[in-house]
């Protein structure tokens, strides 16, 4: 069995669109959290990207890449992304702004 890690956000106010799942699946040169060492939320490429999604900064940052891939928030039914193709982009605009985030 395979270990993944599911960030799922809700558009606000409650009830004006469906949730966002974006799904990190482990693989190969990949990691998601699975006890020692990983911290709860790690999820990246083994020589690569990398976010904690207990962060701030690093859920907006996917957000904004789900949005410029197409996601729409008003859509009413759940939506599951792959996380993967969002990571580098994201990761790298958390490098940009720093920890606090916008």
């Amino acid at each position: 069995m395979s270990c993944c890690e599911t960030l799922t956000l809700y558009p606000q106010p409650a009830g004006t669109g469906g949730p966002l799942r974006i799904v990190f699946a482990e693989g190969p040169g990949r990691y998601v959290p699975g006890g020692f060492p990983m911290g709860s939320g790690d999820v990246g490429y083994v020589r690569g990207g990398s976010l904690n999604l207990h962060e701030p900064g690093a859920v907006r940052a996917l957000l904004d890449a789900a949005l410029a891939r197409g996601w729409l928030p008003e859509e009413r039914r759940a939506v599951s992304l792959d996380g993967w193709p969002l990571l580098e982009a994201a990761a790298a605009r958390t490098e940009d702004t720093g920890p606090a985030g916008p």
